[in-house]
């Protein structure tokens, strides 16, 4: 027996035509990686976003050893580092073949909380005491590139998921109400989109994050962005899904629903809200990428996540010269992250939009 005579649901035919996109499963997966790595922060990075030594400024990414000065393998380790200044006055990094730091796993060292609640030392992998490691090199500070990547992660990818999620959910509401009711309300209702439609999406959000006081703390900061994203982010999901709402009030079972003296908002969350399921999750799989480029964006010229504070934005904004990436080419690797989670959010959602089309075959 084939598979198209089990009779297989709308989300299982979804669901297999999307994994035969094998493109698209590889992006979901490399998002399930980022997104994990992304909670385990603290734990995979080898020190916290804020610890820092100033004389390893800019320094390179590290060697790891499995071979010795004098061609004998021992366990992996890396050499210590001595400072040096060439003619043109350009920091250099001599390794220093007596100083050996091996490389240990599950070690104790900048101390966090699991979940913000239970304190916590253990890291993945570190090195002894008086060495350090830089797996993606250091910034300006000597802060470790890899552990700031992990952290800047948890802030860049929970603003577009958080963001996207609130939202949504007040399109979905507006949207619902005023395809459900019609007449002047839905006259209203979309007159408000427009005007919210009306102003340029960047140029609207530079404006709110203007009203934000400058004394805000970095974790104010982000709530900001959060609601200024939610706020300017509604209003076209609202616009698509009363016009879905429209055709759908007139079913069959809706008209039931009425009878059955159901209230309206009732109605609409669980009896016409739901058939739109299908086209939300793929405009919120696309919607994700405008997000996080929205506070990379504000990071980058400074208006979003502060430092010490690290995000994909502030990080990439050690880039600004020519000069930096020249002598310093690791810092373009939050930009790198940025450029791979938006195209794999965006493959992923060409893939659901795909996969969930009932015209497609």
């Amino acid at each position: 027996m084939n598979k198209s005579a089990l009779g297989l649901s709308q989300w299982e035919r979804a669901l297999t035509q999307f994994c035969a996109n094998r493109f698209a499963v590889v992006c979901l997966i490399i998002l399930a990686l980022i997104h994990g790595a992304a909670i385990f922060a603290d734990f995979l990075a080898p020190y916290s976003f804020s610890n820092e030594d100033r004389t390893f400024s800019y320094a390179p990414p590290s060697k790891i050893h499995f071979i010795d000065e004098n061609g004998q393998w021992r366990a992996p380790f890396i050499y210590g580092r001595k400072i040096t200044f060439d003619q043109y006055h350009k920091r250099e990094y001599l390794d220093q073949v007596e100083q050996k730091y091996s490389l240990r796993f599950f070690v104790k060292g900048d101390a966090y909380k699991i979940l913000w609640m239970v304190p916590c030392s253990w890291h993945l992998f570190g090195v002894k005491e008086g060495g350090r490691i830089y797996l993606c090199g250091a910034d300006s500070r000597g802060r470790d590139l890899f552990s700031r990547l992990l952290h800047g992660a948890r802030i860049s990818l929970s603003i577009g998921i958080v963001g996207v999620l609130i939202s949504f959910s007040i399109g979905l509401l507006v949207g619902g109400i005023a395809g459900y009711y019609g007449g002047k309300v839905d006259d209203i209702l979309m007159r408000v989109c427009e005007m919210f439609m009306l102003f340029p999406g960047f140029y609207l959000l530079l404006a709110l994050r203007a009203v934000v006081p400058a004394s805000f703390t970095s974790v104010q900061v982000y709530v900001s962005i959060i609601i200024i994203l939610s706020f300017i982010g509604w209003a076209s999901l609202a616009r698509v899904i009363r016009g879905m709402c429209l055709s759908l009030k007139e079913r069959e079972y809706v008209l039931a629903a009425k009878t059955m003296g159901l209230s309206d908002l009732t109605i609409i969350i669980r009896h016409i809200l739901p058939h739109t399921l299908s086209y939300s999750l793929i405009a919120v799989m696309l919607s994700i990428p405008g997000y996080i480029l929205a506070e990379s964006s504000l990071s980058l010229i400074g208006l979003g996540i502060q430092d010490p504070y690290a995000s994909w934005g502030n990080l990439l904004s050690e880039a600004m010269g020519i000069v930096k990436i020249k002598f310093a080419p690791w810092i373009l690797l939050p930009g790198f992250f940025i450029l791979v989670t938006v195209m794999c959010f965006n493959i992923v959602g060409d893939a659901l939009r795909d996969a969930l089309d009932p015209k497609s075959s």
